[in-house]
């Protein structure tokens, strides 16, 4: 190729000037003399992270409707669970919960984990096997980390009802003592 020939075959180095390809033997072109440069394995398009990511997922598991396979308490969360499940080759994606959206903090709020129904039994089976490190509790599997809540269960209506009574008669008890004080 030192003829100069302007050719996408000739090899991984090329021109920076001209854009003449040239085998790996070669330092400089011989046209201008610039320094030749690396343009990579030729045929081959550069592989985005897009194309990275499709790489990893398995056919078997791209199938049907998307279905939930579980919930994050936030996008950092269920980033992570997503994570875990492309390695296994399950494609997911993340939807914010239903009734919550507080645009002023976009990363907050808990959000569902989306897979083909091909892919449901295994991600349920990887997220109930996975484990997440937490400062205060150790290692807990996130099974338990997203089906339970900061108060330490689910909110029930039951719950509520209770709480809102204590809150109530706390508040009476309060108004009471207020007015047994003299002036």
């Amino acid at each position: 190729m030192k003829n100069g020939s302007n050719s996408t075959e000739g090899g991984p180095l090329a021109c920076p000037r001209c854009a003449i390809h040239y085998p790996l033997e070669e330092r400089f072109c011989a046209q201008c003399g610039m320094p030749l440069t690396y343009t990579g394995r030729s045929g081959e398009e550069p592989i985005t992270e897009a194309h990275e990511r499709a790489r990893k997922i398995k056919p078997q598991y791209a199938q049907g409707e998307p279905v939930k396979a579980g919930w994050a308490r936030n996008e950092a969360e269920a980033e992570l669970m997503q994570g875990l499940l492309l390695e296994e080759g399950i494609p997911s994606f993340l939807k914010r919960s239903r009734g919550f959206d507080v645009p002023d903090f976009l990363a907050a709020g808990p959000r569902d984990i989306l897979v083909p129904e091909a892919g449901l039994e295994e991600a349920r089976r990887l997220l109930a096997g996975a484990t997440l490190v937490d400062e205060d509790e150790g290692m807990r599997r996130i099974s338990d980390q997203v089906a339970v809540r900061a108060g330490g269960g689910p909110m029930t209506p039951g719950r509520l009802l209770f709480w809102v009574i204590v809150a109530v008669l706390i508040a009476l008890a309060i108004v009471w003592a207020l007015y047994q004080v003299p002036p």
